[in-house]
């Protein structure tokens, strides 16, 4: 965090890296303190922490299943209400939620992940239907094989799993991260004005197939 802190401010930007985990409701209130004390408001909420475990259903434990469902779900549910309140007084701000093509389709042995990201498709919607009026949007961007540390583990390690992935993207290639930076931007900003409650897919075709 740090180390992309410094690059934002080489180039004339202003930046705080807080450590914390979002599925602790004190860190994350502390985050939100923390943020609103150095810039006075918060515009725009990426909920981007994500976690994965990949074993048969069967196998799960209750503890890796509570693991998933705590980070990617309530720990977007506390980082809406953290920052969202603010955003609902001043009546202006743009959240977006990363999910991804598991949360609009199955796939096997990543069941707590999948059943995180369609809760967090649903929620986006619900936030977004009832934050309409207090002009907050709430969307919510869904890629499919993105080259990441993650999927670095629990993709490219295993070459038929690596293979099955690709086989299910028409562009036959995975996704690099600049690649969602397009979206982003654009959700993020007043070119997207009109659009709220959206999960756009930023797969390669995966769910065109």
């Amino acid at each position: 965090m740090e180390k992309v802190a410094s690059e934002i401010q080489s180039t004339g930007g202003r930046a705080l890296p807080i450590r914390m985990d979002v599925s602790r409701k004190e860190d994350v209130e502390s985050m939100a303190s923390e943020a609103l004390s150095a810039y006075g408001q918060v515009d725009i909420l990426v909920n981007n922490a994500g976690i994965n475990i990949v074993k048969p259903f069967l196998k799960l434990t209750e503890e890796e299943w509570d693991s998933v469902l705590n980070t990617n779900l309530k720990g977007c549910f506390y980082c809406c209400q953290a920052i969202g309140k603010g955003m609902v007084e001043r009546k202006a701000g743009s959240i977006i939620n990363m999910v991804s093509v598991f949360g609009l389709t199955g796939f096997m042995n990543i069941s707590p992940y999948i059943a995180s990201k369609g809760a967090v498709v649903q929620l986006t919607k619900a936030l977004a239907v009832e934050w309409a009026r207090h002009n907050v949007r709430v969307n919510a961007i869904a890629p499919s094989y993105i080259r990441t540390d993650m999927t670095r583990r629990d993709i490219e390690s295993d070459e038929r799993i690596l293979q099955f992935n690709l086989s299910k993207i028409p562009m036959r290639r995975g996704g690099e991260p600049g690649e969602l930076a397009g979206v982003m931007v654009f959700l993020a900003s007043d070119a997207s004005s009109f659009i709220t409650g959206e999960t756009i897919a930023v797969d390669g075709g995966w769910l065109a197939w």
